[in-house]
């Protein structure tokens, strides 16, 4: 069995890669030198999103992988988990008692890959501009605890906050506060198009066809400064409008490794050793999936409508059915694995029943059946994702309490019809910035959140939410935590399905593998290279 397995500990942040994928040294890329990486993500500019891979705009597993490849930020998620550790920075700390005062010292010579010399004033603009911009369904929420940025000479930088923020160092290794030139970045006006420029491991340049990524090219900067060690020189990123195609590149010896997302389909093959020269390694991670609402549409505005559908869905026979054992199902937004997870949906409704839901709509006087449109994206979360959707579909109607039809649409289709408010019901799935609970419910519960729901609670925003982030041991954040869930399970303002784990798939003289994914799904092409290992 050609399967390097990773165990997943009982708490997020003690997560350690064990094996990485090993074999002989002839067989990979027929592309030179640089090692060829394969996805199924789709960059592409649009006129509503003609920025895709600005640091202000970006907000996407896919496109912050680009962004953390060339995008240095003062801190840095480390390679085997746990807390983040100082990249651009030489130290970080809080220096009060209370959360609310983070000083960091940048390292001594620090440059952009163009030779510019980086400096605080830049962090502080960098930051300040993604907040003055502040782009409709951008990342610039993850920075709303920032009061005022101060610098103190050219190395040394000082956050203000206005609550406590125990999370805020996480936030800091997250391409939201990527370091930019002012030279290439104007201060209130996003870069359009496929440039990237910065001081990390390595420099981009994209080969775009039809205002989309064909494939791009990381060549390593020999300028960086940082927390990582850049195994190889060069690394191509090459785009698939499928897993079928990405897959008969990997089999040809075409591409060295492929990454998200294979279908289920693949993984079941290479986890039977389907092909001796290509290894599956497969990690732990933090991928959830959830239906979102429109709280503000007639047809799901009742409470008791979303409530019925949380009474419904059958989560283990959804997975059963389209993933297996890839995914399990999920009862909270946070997923089981992460310190402050609470069962809240399970707690609420228990095993799904059509008695239940039925007396949920009878009692709020709701005619059945509800009549409604499930609308999912056909090209972004893998090629399952439709029949995720059909047996949705299935279960809802053979309830008799709903009549519910299913919509695909592609990526660059249904994210801005999303962010509109021109869905009902939406399938999204979610890859967290860093991880910690608070990254599994305010993005989706705080005030600006990326969906751009209109629901809103007031005990959320105002007093579980900063009450949770002031707890720099997140062990006693779990009051608040719980108390949040619950809201949401009684609420339905999204309703979660299940967790996913993460698979790469590499040819078998390609090492480090283990180590391409951490468990926010962070693509980390510095730990490649060719060779024999163990």
């Amino acid at each position: 069995m050609n399967r390097k397995t990773l165990v997943l500990p009982a708490v997020a942040g003690l997560l350690t890669p064990v094996l990485a994928a090993c074999g002989g040294a002839d067989s990979g890329s027929k592309s030179g030198d640089a090692i060829v990486v394969g996805t199924t993500d789709q960059f592409t500019a649009t006129k509503e999103a003609p920025a895709p891979l600005d640091p202000a705009y970006a907000y996407d597993v896919g496109t912050w992988n680009i962004l953390r490849q060339t995008v240095q930020t003062l801190m840095a998620q480390p390679k085997g988990e746990g807390e983040p550790v100082p990249d651009a920075a030489e130290s970080c700390s809080f220096t009060d008692s209370g959360s609310e005062r983070y000083a960091c010292k940048l390292r001594e010579g620090l440059k952009f890959a163009s030779g510019d010399p980086v400096t605080a004033a830049d962090v502080k603009y960098s930051i300040e501009r993604v907040l003055r911009i502040n782009a409709e369904g951008g990342p610039s929420a993850l920075l709303n605890t920032i009061d005022t940025i101060e610098t103190q000479g050219d190395r040394e930088v000082v956050f203000h906050l206005k609550t406590a923020d125990a999370t805020f160092p996480y936030k800091l290794s997250t391409p939201v506060a990527g370091i930019v030139n002012p030279k290439d970045y104007e201060k209130d006006k996003l870069r359009d198009g496929f440039e990237v420029d910065g001081s990390g491991p390595y420099t981009f340049q994209a080969d775009v066809k039809n205002d989309a990524i064909a494939s791009a090219t990381f060549a390593r900067n020999a300028s960086y400064q940082g927390a990582v060690k850049v195994n190889n020189d060069k690394v191509e990123l090459r785009a698939f409008a499928d897993a079928d195609a990405m897959g008969d590149a990997i089999n040809k010896g075409d591409i060295d490794v492929m990454t998200r997302t294979m279908s289920p389909a693949q993984i079941q093959k290479l986890d039977a050793g389907g092909d001796g020269k290509v290894d599956l390694v497969d990690m732990p991670g933090l991928e959830i999936r959830y239906l979102a609402f429109n709280t503000d549409a007639a047809t799901v505005k009742s409470k008791a409508v979303r409530q019925a559908m949380a009474q419904l869905i059958n989560r283990g026979e959804l997975v059963s059915k389209v993933y297996g054992t890839q995914a399990e199902p999920l009862y909270s937004l946070v997923p089981a694995t992460v310190t402050g997870h609470s069962n809240s949906f399970f707690n609420k409704y228990g095993n799904p029943s059509v008695d239940k839901a039925k007396s949920l709509l009878t009692k709020a006087g709701i005619t059945t059946p509800v009549k409604l449109t499930l609308h999912y994206t056909t090209d972004h979360y893998g090629s399952a994702t439709k029949q995720e959707f059909e047996v949705l579909q299935k279960q809802l109607n053979d309830s008799g309490l709903f009549d519910a039809s299913i919509q695909g649409h592609t990526w660059e289709t249904f994210r801005p019809a999303e962010r509109k408010g021109e869905y009902d019901v939406y399938g999204m799935g979610w890859f967290p910035d860093f991880p910690d609970a608070d990254n599994f419910l305010a993005p989706f519960l705080d005030k600006d959140n990326f969906l751009g729901s209109p629901y809103a609670n007031s005990a959320i925003q105002r007093s579980l939410i900063p009450q949770s982030r002031r707890e720099a041991d997140r062990l006693g954040a779990s009051k608040s935590l719980t108390e949040i869930q619950d809201t949401v399970a009684e609420d339905v303002p999204i309703l979660p399905l299940w967790q996913g784990k993460q698979y790469v798939a590499a040819r078998d003289d390609i090492t480090g593998v283990a180590y391409a994914l951490n468990s926010s799904s962070t693509l980390q092409l510095w730990e490649l290279s060719r060779g024999v290992s163990g």
